[in-house]
């Protein structure tokens, strides 16, 4: 068999086309969870959509040519190096007459280096800090790098310190150089320490030059880290980093390229990766798989597939002479690595990537200790950089999300969990009254076991009739990653666990169950376990009272946890309460007095509020957010009420009759606002504008000047004259 002829095969894709010269340089977040994050970069020559990653091309050795990436492999950008070309005569007079883009033979985003690694691995290099910047600009690179200094995590901490300044003297001079005509790179060196990781991407990421700052930061130093497989080390610098670096700039770990560290990297927020090893594994007769690296010499079929792989055996393959075989196995390298991006990309999408990361942390022992470190971090915050980066993610996180959630080890301890059950220890309250209009204190916990969800068809009966018995009773659903109020009983993912029907027979032991109780301030009252049984249609007809009781408690729960919403303003918005209900028995649409304010989400028991809602809520709560830059002085509330987006007056017209809240245009947000839920946009007097799912946090609505901040269900003055 001999290599197919790449003409043959592949149709030419259209050149990018430029960016507006307004948003050159600007990145925008299209969806969130948590850290991870999908996004696009824009640039003179198209846009990179992140998570993403940058071939490393030799500009002397193409294993595979560039144009080939572009066309069959869809590679928006690839990374080449600055110095190489500088220093290679022939290479600098070419580029400097035809430009970078033509020197590669690449129509897409060019990123070079600097020289800063090849100091790490042959010593000094000869070229100096303005002169690498001023000739990435002559060459037309798209985003160019500074020269900073490589911290080796063997070097002592004032050796570090002393890189991580020097790097920050040189950062105002490189931006100073660059001008308009280059995006940089703002490196973010610190080694193996926390706080001077957190010190330099603090510096960089306030550092101006003359036309402003950086475009991206990469995480620098770490390829020492990655060939030694420290990734427990790999992280915490990378979580260290995050925590001061501005949310409006993409990340780069620099020099991570393989398909296995992309979950998990993604999921702490990384944006860009660059890597040679499709190449150099290809070199050595090795396949990347998304979960490890394969021999060719060691194999008799194909462990991971590819198109390329496709056309020939593992014998096959071996018989070709060096570079033909290495010609394919780059090929295919290539092709995972770029599958891998694209399932993180829509894991993200289905709220998954945790679960992702999850998955492939089982595929190496060191990737699964730091996995776990993670998760330690995660349960218990510190005060430190990492801590920090931490909470951010977790309090960023959307709680609730739709589809099945498969019920493994780690699961307590996934972003949107904890943040779950953070909100419900920190906003559920019993209720205020009971179905019967009595005021009385609790006097029991029931703990509904053995059932498996939906619980309103499981359980439901069972549940009027020990209210029925005793009306000052507290339900609470016993599932496999906690104890639940019933009032959440379709909150997604504790009511779509997927796992062995005997997950459901497995009851909490006592100390699990005081231990839960303790956390909904419950420890103090006895409890009792009640397995659900038959109940005819005949034994719960006439106690409609208890049903639209069980139907308010549960409107007036997902407010209050979900929203911020206090309970007292919950029970007024639903003290006339009606609704509207599907076959299966769940509310479709909430009715206060006869208008329509609330529908209840079917796909992952979350709430949707109608504009009349919107309405009802900014007049009993009309606070404003404060404006960004303004430090908040009072007391923390555990109901700081559904939260807020104040939009600047220039855009309340177009808002108000509908349209997206645009980054650049909000003049404050509330702290507690979560991506992927319902927020109120009020002007700077507290007037309702419109009502939306907010996209970003109020973390990045402070930074962020392009892209969707909010998206609008519906304005609040479509009525009205503009």
């Amino acid at each position: 068999m001999t290599d197919s002829c790449f003409s043959e095969v592949v149709s030419t894709r259209p050149n990018p086309e430029p960016c507006r010269s307004q948003d050159r340089g600007k990145f925008e977040i299209l969806q969130k969870d948590g850290a991870a994050r999908i996004g696009r970069l824009h640039t003179n020559h198209g846009l990179l959509n992140t998570p993403m990653l940058l071939p490393v091309v030799n500009p002397n050795i193409r294993t595979i040519e560039p144009r080939e990436m572009w066309d069959k492999y869809r590679v928006e950008g690839l990374i080449t190096n600055s110095y190489v070309i500088w220093k290679h005569d022939d290479l600098s007079s070419s580029a400097l007459e035809n430009g970078v883009h033509q020197l590669i033979d690449f129509p897409g985003v060019i990123v070079t280096d600097s020289g800063t690694f090849q100091s790490y691995v042959y010593g000094d290099v000869e070229v100096g800090v303005e002169e690498i910047v001023k000739f990435q600009k002559d060459i037309g690179v798209d985003i160019g790098t500074m020269l900073d200094v490589f911290g080796r995590p063997d070097m002592s901490r004032e050796e570090i310190e002393s890189a991580v300044e020097i790097t920050a003297e040189r950062a105002s001079i490189s931006l100073d150089i660059a001008q308009d005509d280059l995006l940089l790179n703002g490196p973010i060196q610190g080694g193996l320490h926390e706080d001077l990781r957190a010190l330099a991407g603090q510096l960089m990421g306030d550092v101006k030059g003359t036309n402003g700052g950086f475009t991206v930061h990469p995480i620098g130093g770490i390829v020492p880290l990655m060939e030694n497989q420290r990734y427990r080390d790999l992280f915490s610098i990378l979580l260290s980093a995050k925590s001061t670096l501005p949310p409006n700039r993409p990340v780069h770990l620099f020099g991570c390229g393989h398909p296995l560290l992309f979950p998990m990297s993604i999921a702490l927020g990384v944006d860009i990766f660059d890597s040679a090893a499709y190449a150099l594994f290809a070199r050595g007769n090795r396949l990347l798989t998304p979960t490890g690296t394969v021999r060719l010499d060691e194999i008799t079929e194909w462990p991971c597939n590819s198109s390329e792989l496709f056309k020939w055996t593992p014998e096959e393959v071996r018989s070709l002479d060096s570079k033909q075989r290495e010609k394919v196995l780059a090929r295919h390298n290539l092709e995972v690595t770029q599958s891998e991006l694209a399932r993180c990309r829509e894991a993200i999408r289905n709220g998954k990537i945790w679960q992702l990361a999850e998955e492939r942390s089982h595929s190496s022992a060191q990737l699964r200790e730091a996995f776990l470190w993670v998760l330690d971090q995660l349960e218990e915050p510190d005060d430190g950089p990492v801590g920090i980066s931490s909470l951010r993610m977790i309090s960023s996180t959307n709680p609730v999300r739709k589809g099945g959630e498969k019920l493994v080890e780690d699961i307590d301890e996934r972003p949107h969990i904890l943040h779950f059950k953070s909100l419900l220890a920190l906003r559920w309250r019993i209720p205020g009254s009971w179905w019967n209009d009595s005021v009385k204190d609790p006097k029991r916990v029931v703990i509904i076991e053995g059932a498996s969800p939906p619980w309103r068809e499981s359980s439901l009966h069972t549940v009027v009739s020990i209210l029925e018995e005793i009306p000052e009773s507290i339900i609470l659903i016993s599932t496999p990653i906690g104890l639940i109020p019933y009032s959440l009983e379709d909150v997604s993912p504790w009511s779509h666990i997927d796992g062995s029907d005997d997950i459901w027979d497995s009851p909490l032991d006592d100390d699990e169950i005081f231990d839960e109780l303790i956390e909904f301030d419950l420890s103090d009252l006895p409890y009792v376990r009640i397995t659900p049984g038959l109940i005819s249609e005949l034994e719960i007809k006439g106690k409609e009272e208890i049903y639209d009781w069980i139907d308010r408690c549960s409107i007036v729960d997902k407010l209050s946890v979900l929203n911020g919403l206090s309970p007292s303003i919950g029970c007024k918005m639903t003290s006339k309460m009606t609704s509207r209900k599907s076959k299966t028995k769940r509310m479709v649409n909430v009715y206060s007095d006869g208008v329509h304010i609330i529908s209840p989400r079917l796909n992952d028991g979350g709430i949707s509020l109608t504009i009349n809602g919107a309405r009802m809520i900014n007049e009993y709560s009309s606070t404003t957010p404060i404006h960004f830059g303004v430090e908040y002085d009072g007391e923390e509330i555990d109901h700081p009420g559904i939260a807020k987006v104040m939009i600047v007056d220039d855009a309340i017209p177009f808002v108000g009759q509908g349209k997206n809240v645009m980054q650049g245009y909000v003049l404050g947000a509330d702290p507690h606002l979560i991506p992927g839920q319902p927020c109120l946009i009020v002007d700077s007097n507290g007037r309702l504008v419109a009502h939306g799912i907010s996209v970003t946090s109020a973390r990045d609505m402070a930074f962020m000047t392009k892209g969707i901040a909010v998206r609008v269900r519906d304005g609040a003055l479509k009525n009205e004259k503009t």
